[in-house]
């Protein structure tokens, strides 16, 4: 587990402990910040021994020491800690280039990206050498970029994973009113950007009804999710990431003060500044609660979580399948996107890893509205594993929400700002 002191690690930990018939194992934790470290250590042995599951735990800030034997690394490494947070929001916002979450596209995920990558493809090389077999499972943003990097410089076998598909589809077929199992689905696109493009429940289209709660701008559905309602309306399909991140993906709804008070809401659902504003605190409330729980002032949840994790590794320990989503290369596998893209798709995983399965093509709609940010996120991409401000600047300008606002030379002074502000962290940069 890279990344120790992830919020991830507790869930995903005690998803390991909590698969059935398992016959445990060792669990090694790393992480550079000695107190996370620490805490995560005493926490994922509390997990594991109230669930009397026989995994040991190490732990150690020095990767070198734990890589050897592993079978799986998942990586949820955070470069750069808090330091960047308000650089990634205040300097685009100087430029009118407003921002929710900004960790995957836009300038706040260019520059997630730019520190991260270097990061990540040191450990995967460490990995090449120390456990070459291992399989490499990513739930670092910029997701579709780390993804991309791997591919193009490193043999280890990587996927990446979100919750925002199995949250997504749980989400529509409450407010469809039918049980979850029940329900038919498909979904493709790009991590953050996927298109539940089939929705049945006996055989019967769900979109109508949706469709009618989406016109509904009272209705709970729409309230809850305003952007996404609007693009399902005109667009035909519901996307699977929360309105505020969406929002960045596209050119339409951030780039105007009347057309963010009409569209935007609070928190997920489009707030201005979000993740800046609260991510300090979320990190810190998350130690404080992990805490509480190693002091027997706070429950633990001890049951298994929807995270992908475990069950691709169940899988492949035990042979039987298990179906998930998960960002891939895109090996033709959306004929209607970049081949050198990054896609998120079904896949199968059982005794010999996982196999992506093919899509065909997307409608011509969502697939142009997808490939505009692929572009970004390859060039992106590109930039961090050259480590070049100028192919950087030139991803920039390709950034759908930022090329909304600003113009090319805008875009290029934005760019020269954000990188002299985290120049520390984008050593080799040039």
């Amino acid at each position: 587990m890279l990344g120790a002191g992830s919020a991830f690690t507790e869930s995903l930990m005690k998803d390991l402990a909590l698969m059935p018939g398992n016959q445990g194992g060792e669990i090694r934790l790393i992480d550079i910040d000695g107190r996370r470290l620490a805490l995560a250590k005493s926490l994922v042995e509390q997990t594991v021994g109230l669930l009397g599951a026989d995994w040991t735990v190490k732990a150690s800030a020095e990767r070198a020491g734990l890589l050897p034997g592993s079978d799986y690394l998942i990586n949820c490494v955070e470069v750069a800690g808090l330091d960047c947070v308000r650089h990634d929001y205040d300097i685009p916002m100087k430029y009118g280039v407003d921002q929710c979450i900004g960790d995957t596209v836009g300038p706040g995920g260019l520059m997630k990206g730019l520190r991260t990558i270097p990061v990540w493809l040191d450990i995967l090389r460490d990995a090449e050498r120390l456990c070459p077999n291992a399989l490499v499972l990513n739930y670092t943003n910029p997701m579709a970029m780390l993804c991309i990097a791997a591919v193009r410089t490193c043999s280890m076998r990587v996927v990446g994973l979100c919750h925002s598909v199995q949250g997504t589809s749980r989400l529509l077929a409450r407010h469809a009113e039918v049980e979850y199992d029940a329900m038919d689905w498909e979904c493709a696109g790009i991590n953050h950007l996927a298109w539940f493009t089939r929705l049945e429940h006996e055989g019967k289209n769900l979109y109508p009804r949706l469709m009618a709660k989406a016109r509904d701008e009272a209705s709970e559905f729409y309230e809850g999710n305003p952007i996404r309602c609007d693009m399902m309306l005109h667009f035909g399909a519901f996307i699977t990431e929360s309105s505020g991140h969406l929002s960045e993906y596209l050119p339409y709804y951030r780039k105007r003060k009347d057309l963010l008070e009409k569209y935007a809401r609070s928190g997920y659902r489009g707030e201005s500044g979000f993740y800046a504003n609260n991510w300090p605190t979320w990190r810190k409330n998350a130690d404080e609660r992990r805490q509480r729980v190693m002091n027997g002032e706070e429950t633990p949840n001890l049951e298994r979580s929807e995270e992908y994790a475990s069950g691709i590794i169940q899988a492949i320990e035990t042979g039987k399948p298990f179906a998930f989503h998960g960002n891939v290369p895109n090996d033709g596998l959306i004929e209607n996107l970049s081949p050198r893209c990054c896609v998120e798709v079904k896949c199968e995983a059982n005794g010999d890893g996982w196999t992506p399965v093919p899509f065909g093509q997307l409608p011509p709609l969502m697939a142009a509205i997808c490939e505009s940010n692929a572009r970004f996120q390859e060039l992106a991409a590109e930039a961090a594993v050259e480590r070049s401000f100028e192919m950087a600047r030139h991803a920039l300008m390709l950034d759908p929400l930022t090329a909304a606002v600003c113009s090319p030379a805008e875009i290029s002074a934005m760019a020269d700002e954000l990188f002299s502000a985290q120049r520390e962290h984008l050593a080799g940069y040039r």
